[in-house]
């Protein structure tokens, strides 16, 4: 792809994810950007489908929205509200340890600055950067596997890990596509740019796309 190339691809990919459908997380922001649900949903949406997600989501925080309710939570109450989630009773926990450090070291809120993010248990750039960018409207690239694999399968980029990924992404996107290039990309990914057989023959951006390591598609 031709760097001048991605930004007449993602205004045709916004097509798609409006079509198609945008993550739970970003869905909720849409919806209340409240950046402790966005923490919240991120860390549940881990290992786990959208549609799981949005409902343990919804009832988890029907029972308690604020770190300072969730931490009085019993563990137990949170794992029988969040399951079937992936690793439910590991996340369970986690999140009562998240929210007691929010209580003690933030004043109950979450944090705005990618530092203090990454200083909670569990909490990695990926969650981070979702929370700055859905959560408090700041600047930041969410790199998960979807935004991975298809920027360098786009020949966007040539990295081998999201770290990277980021880091070249933070040095040529231009700024204005940052906050919306996760949502764009995971919705893509999901429903057109699969890690195996892509489908091609329908993709609205085949004609700009390099198809870097793609040996069958449909």
């Amino acid at each position: 792809m031709r760097d001048r190339d991605i930004g007449k691809a993602l205004r045709r990919l916004q097509e798609t994810a409006l079509t198609e459908g945008v993550p739970i997380v970003s869905r909720m922001a849409a919806e209340e950007r409240d950046p402790f649900a966005i923490l919240v949903s991120t860390l549940l949406s881990l290992r786990t489908k959208d549609e799981v997600t949005a409902v343990a989501t919804d009832r988890l925080l029907s029972l308690a929205d604020t770190p300072g309710e969730m931490m009085r939570l019993p563990e137990s109450s949170i794992r029988n509200a969040i399951y079937p989630v992936g690793f439910y009773r590991n996340k369970a926990r986690r999140l009562r340890e998240i929210s007691a450090v929010l209580v003690e070291n933030h004043g109950g809120t979450v944090p705005d600055s990618m530092e203090e993010l990454l200083k909670l248990k569990g909490v990695g750039r990926k969650t981070a950067n979702l929370v700055l960018t859905l959560g408090f409207d700041k600047d930041g690239i969410c790199v998960d596997t979807h935004v991975h694999r298809i920027s360098n399968r786009l020949g966007y980029v040539a990295t081998k890990t999201p770290q990277e990924t980021e880091a070249a992404l933070r040095g040529k996107l231009p700024r204005k596509y940052w906050k919306t290039f996760n949502t764009i990309l995971v919705a893509f990914g999901q429903k057109l740019c699969r890690p195996v057989s892509p489908l091609c023959s329908i993709c609205p951006i085949r004609d700009c796309c390099d198809r870097i390591g793609v040996t069958r598609s449909r």
